[in-house]
């Protein structure tokens, strides 16, 4: 697949050491887009150094099963993230970096290495995540009709709007992918919809997730949108 000006055909081609983004609840999928305000220090840094390389930055969460995390520091990391490749940057004038990042590919950590750089390092692998890097993968068994109707009374749950056009128009990865990183979910089950072994079965996450939200709502109001 081509992102931005770089063909990813496999997982030989992201890089083996890149340059990671803690993120609590931030979910990144392949080919999917992630706008990011950076303004932090060693992270405004991070953009300079990968400027000036392959362009690529791992998108992982904190852990979230080790109580309070030091965000300020260095929280120990999900084993799994994903990598996206900077396609857009801007300069704001007041110290900020405006990016957005295109997926890649999912990766697992492999170790994470000391380094004088201000942010962290971690040497990771692609492997075992072949069919992230094929935009039909796993198509055919997402049940498109199923998730439109839970997405559908989601929003009337809600008395939320979507453009019924473009979703019609999308494809099974594109609608999946995109309702998965947009959902108001917390970091527990943003990492499940990561680590889903295919895109059927991150359809199928998605779906039991909202079902369950929808569930609660019935009780308590409509539930709000992060």
């Amino acid at each position: 697949m081509r992102v931005g000006n770089y063909d990813y055909r496999g997982p030989a081609d992201l890089p083996a050491v890149i340059p990671v983004f803690p993120l609590p609840g931030a979910l990144l999928l392949p080919r999917g887009h992630m706008p990011l305000n950076i303004f932090e220090p060693r992270y405004m840094a991070m953009i300079d150094a990968v400027l000036r390389t392959e362009r690529v930055i791992g998108m992982v969460q904190p852990r979230f099963d080790v109580g309070q995390l030091d965000l300020a520091g260095a929280p120990p990391l999900c084993e799994i993230g994903c990598a996206g490749r900077l396609t857009a940057h801007q300069e704001t004038g007041d110290g900020r970096y405006l990016v957005t990042l295109n997926g890649i590919s999912r990766f697992r950590i492999v170790e994470e290495l000391p380094g004088p750089a201000p942010y962290r390092l971690c040497r990771v692998t692609a492997e075992g995540y072949e069919e992230d890097f094929r935009a039909d993968a796993g198509e055919t068994g997402v049940d498109r009709a199923m998730l439109l109707s839970t997405f559908r009374r989601y929003l009337d749950a809600n008395k939320l709007e979507a453009d019924w056009q473009s979703v019609e128009r999308a494809s099974n990865e594109t609608l999946v992918n995109a309702l998965s990183m947009m959902s108001p979910y917390g970091p527990a089950e943003k990492q499940a919809l990561l680590e889903a072994e295919n895109l059927e079965a991150r359809a199928e996450t998605l779906i039991a997730l909202t079902e369950m939200a929808l569930a609660r709502t019935e009780g308590d109001g409509p539930a709000r949108l992060n």
